[in-house]
């Protein structure tokens, strides 16, 4: 079965937002614990840190969406740079806590709110300015954390499972696509397409 073409801007916004939080956590279940908490360089953040700051973005940024700017005066976010959560589990709670509040923003959304105003640091978006935000930023992190995750995996294991088309797979993988057997969304998640 085909992906549905979807005009619904809300509901394409979500599917992106659970295939970067999905991307985020199948990088991460391959690092070693060690891996979650080791920066490449001094000017880099470790993925514990840059869970850290996306929790707190997303805290700031979600909750109370329609109702509040954006940057919470609560909000601390020189301190999501600091003291990272130190296991796993603290790490993965963050990461699920954060996210709780950017589909819970969005759940109850229609393409409807899509010009209705929020504010950001006191500056005027529409809804879908302020989801566009934050899609484009949380893409580049999801992409520090794979690229961080990749590369200590290879390191300390000397293996990764591509998180993506494999090198030298595309004609393959765009063959199964056009044959019914994946979708791209399938191959992307890592899982064969479910029989109907």
């Amino acid at each position: 079965m085909a992906q549905k073409s979807s005009t619904s801007y809300v509901k394409d916004s979500i599917g992106l937002f659970e295939y970067y939080k999905k991307l985020g956590e199948r990088a991460m279940a391959q690092a070693p614990d060690e891996a979650l908490f080791a920066a490449l360089d001094k000017e880099s953040n470790s993925i514990a840190i840059i869970v850290k700051h996306m929790a707190g973005n997303m805290r700031s940024r979600w909750m109370d969406f329609l109702t509040t700017d954006g940057e919470k005066p609560d909000r601390n976010r020189d301190a999501e740079f600091e003291d990272a959560p130190r296991t796993r589990a603290e790490l993965v709670a963050l990461w699920e806590k954060g996210w709780k509040h950017v589909f819970d923003a969005l759940a109850p959304l229609t393409d409807a709110d899509l010009t209705r105003q929020v504010t950001i640091r006191s500056e005027p978006h529409s809804v879908m300015q302020a989801i566009s935000r934050q899609l484009a930023h949380y893409a580049h992190h999801v992409g520090q954390i794979v690229f961080v995750a990749k590369h200590l995996t290879v390191v300390e294991k000397g293996k990764w499972e591509s998180l993506s088309v494999p090198r030298g797979k595309s004609a393959q993988i765009n063959a199964q696509v056009a044959g019914g057997e994946v979708t791209h969304r399938t191959t992307l998640f890592g899982a064969k397409k479910s029989a109907s």
